[in-house]
């Protein structure tokens, strides 16, 4: 039995008017929509609720493989027939993959829904994993794993993960190891379809000028074959606090520097998840942020220093990310402690805080205009959390996050005990 809601969304200046729909398939297949009749185009999204934190070490990289292979043929499309599909139509075809989640998606004009809704699910259900198309874009994958061992900015991220959860499947990388993706046969991805694309872990979110009861129609057409899970998989919960933190450190050939601390945090649920994030923003977010201003315009120790907040379903991660010349390693360390002690023993200046409230919220407006972000948003929130949160009401709650509030969420994250620090030095 199916059912559907309806909610009226607006954003918080009321510049437009969006319709919010969901419905769920006999099967368990949920479709969410955001409608919004002014635009021309749609993007559409085909989710499965599995990442490489799904993977066992023989296994790892294997969601991210079956990603790439879906694009090289399936029983009804050939590798160039699948990259003229949308192309000849002015639209896109791309898809990614998370720690948790699986996405498919395309963008096309509002009249080629229907070609975008019978390419995505060819590749989602019909590939063909051909062996020798599969050779070949093993190659490439080795060759991206590659590109990113050779820059350290971008594998320091692999290495902190691999620290932060180091005996839990989150600190696998999502594309793998080299010695795994040489390994994966035709049968591996025919297993991880079967396991982990199941009806009830299955989501179909767009978002643009799209009719919810056609989308519906076409999602049934598609998926009203593909069976529910049989429930025998549980994901291992992740840690939700940190031990006591680790330093680890590797010798490169490089001329700078590379350093990424941090702890665990919070989850995706979480009610001090938008208080965190204030916090995080305007620690390391920008270049009016405290990290910016202080070690890279005050001490000029860094050309790149940021912070990030990773939240996941049931944990989450704090971390801050620096280059510096080897010489002032410490003192970079430093000085970023030094920060995170000062939002620990004083409260933040409203001034301060009232603008990076001003910073979120005209990020997540800004986000809007995207059509492709806006369908992003609705089938991630759907796996993580089941239902839609306007606009509105993440920015209320945002607006009431005081500087009380961040300095509690600072002494309860940033314990300097509990941090672990990965250091990539010069050779």
């Amino acid at each position: 039995m199916s059912y559907a809601t309806r909610t009226s969304v607006k954003t918080h200046r009321q510049v437009e008017n969006s319709q919010y729909r969901k419905t769920t398939l006999e099967n368990g297949v949920r479709v969410v929509s955001e409608s919004i009749p002014h635009v021309r185009s749609v993007s559409i999204g085909i989710w499965a609720n599995v990442g490489s934190r799904d993977e066992g070490p023989t296994q790892n990289g294997i969601s991210h493989f079956l990603e790439h292979m879906v694009f090289k043929g399936t029983k009804n499309r050939n590798v160039r027939e699948i990259a003229q599909s949308l192309e000849s139509l002015g639209g896109y075809l791309n898809a990614f993959t998370t720690k948790e989640q699986t996405c498919f998606y395309a963008r096309v004009l509002d009249t080629n829904i229907g070609e975008a809704m019978d390419v995505l699910t060819d590749i989602v259900l019909h590939a063909t994993f051909d062996k020798k198309e599969m050779e070949r874009e093993k190659q490439v994958v080795i060759e991206e794993l590659k590109n990113a061992e050779d820059d350290p900015e971008d594998i320091i991220h692999d290495y902190f993960e691999r620290s932060i959860f180091p005996d839990h499947s989150l600190g696998y990388p999502i594309i793998g190891t080299e010695e795994n993706v040489r390994r994966f046969r035709q049968d591996d991805l025919r297993s991880h379809i079967a396991r982990h694309y199941q009806s009830d872990r299955i989501v179909v979110s767009a978002a643009g000028n799209v009719d919810h009861d056609s989308l519906v129609r076409l999602t049934r057409k598609y998926f009203h074959r593909v069976r529910k899970s049989s429930g025998d998989h549980l994901r291992i919960a992740g840690p939700v606090r940190s031990g006591k933190g680790d330093t680890v450190e590797y010798r490169r050939p490089i001329n700078q520097a590379h350093i990424c601390l941090g702890t665990l945090a919070y989850s995706i649920g979480h009610p001090d998840r938008y208080t965190l994030m204030l916090t995080n923003a305007l620690l390391g977010e920008g270049m009016s942020s405290r990290l910016y201003q202080t070690i890279r315009e005050k001490h000029g120790m860094a050309y790149t220093v940021y912070s990030f907040v990773n939240l996941l379903s049931d944990t989450g991660v704090f971390g801050a990310y620096l280059g510096t010349d080897r010489k002032n390693i410490q003192n970079a360390i430093g000085l970023v402690y030094k920060e995170l002690d000062r939002l620990k023993r004083r409260p933040v200046p409203l001034a301060e805080l009232n603008r990076t409230k001003s910073q979120i919220k005209g990020t997540l407006m800004l986000g809007l205009e995207n059509m492709s972000g806006r369908m992003i948003r609705l089938g991630s929130a759907e796996l993580y959390v089941e239902r839609y949160v306007s606009l509105d009401t993440i920015l209320s709650w945002v607006d009431a996050v005081t500087p009380e509030d961040i300095l509690r969420v600072a002494n309860d994250v940033f314990d300097e005990k509990r941090f672990s620090s990965v250091i990539i030095r010069p050779a």
